[in-house]
């Protein structure tokens, strides 16, 4: 098992290189300075507004329109640099961020596909970004719909609280299986547990679930 907290070294020399590139900067700014902003307003990018404070490192962003397919949601376009601005790569508290760790552990894995929720859709062009600077290959993206509640907001433990039952998994399975539109019959409801799952395994194709759900409470 590898854990994120073990590969600083690897974090480090990716930053290092793009820092000998002249491709990053340090910034003063704190989260609550910024927390208005939909994008970062490039305060720093001459140097810290507030030399000798902590700093974060951040990767310059001047033109990186990026789009990719996605296997499941299709056709991605981001213009990186008016969604986010500058990128933040490295935390105040010298944390390495997300994008960059990511990225280095993703090319470290040698991974060719990743799947995962489409909340992460407009996350992948800044990795995408960063990978191309850092001279990464990139992997197939697929981002699986997520569960939405009625106002569509992500389902989540702390919006709603959700009864699940856990004595009776099979009626809930087959409701999932049902919204990545595999098409349940109805004798798949007197099927076992691994039997539901076999039977969606083998049904299994990328090119069927939706790129949106509606709420599973809604069903």
């Amino acid at each position: 098992m590898v854990h994120q907290s073990d590969r600083a070294a690897r974090y480090a020399a990716a930053l290092d290189d793009l820092r000998a590139r002249g491709l990053t900067f340090h910034c003063s700014c704190s989260r609550l300075q910024l927390a208005e902003d939909e994008r970062y307003p490039g305060h720093c990018r001459n140097g810290p507004l507030k030399p000798g404070t902590p700093c974060a490192t951040r990767v310059r962003v001047d033109e990186a329109t990026i789009q990719f397919t996605d296997r499941i949601q299709g056709t991605f376009r981001q213009d990186v640099a008016a969604a986010v601005g500058d990128m933040l790569v490295r935390r105040r508290d010298q944390l390495f961020a997300y994008v960059l760790a990511v990225v280095v552990d993703d090319a470290a894995a040698r991974v060719t596909h990743v799947v995962r929720g489409a909340d992460l859709l407009d996350n992948t062009p800044r990795q995408i970004h960063l990978q191309r600077l850092l001279g990464l290959p990139a992997p197939d993206y697929a981002h699986v719909p997520l569960l939405m509640e009625p106002d569509g907001k992500k389902l989540a433990k702390s919006s709603r609280s959700v009864q699940l039952d856990g004595g009776a998994p099979l009626p809930l399975l087959i409701k999932v299986f049902d919204l990545l539109n595999l098409s349940p019959p109805p004798e798949l409801n007197l099927a076992t547990v691994p039997e539901a799952w076999n039977w969606a395994t083998a049904k299994w194709n990328i090119d069927r679930p939706p790129k949106r759900l509606t709420s599973l409470l809604e069903r």
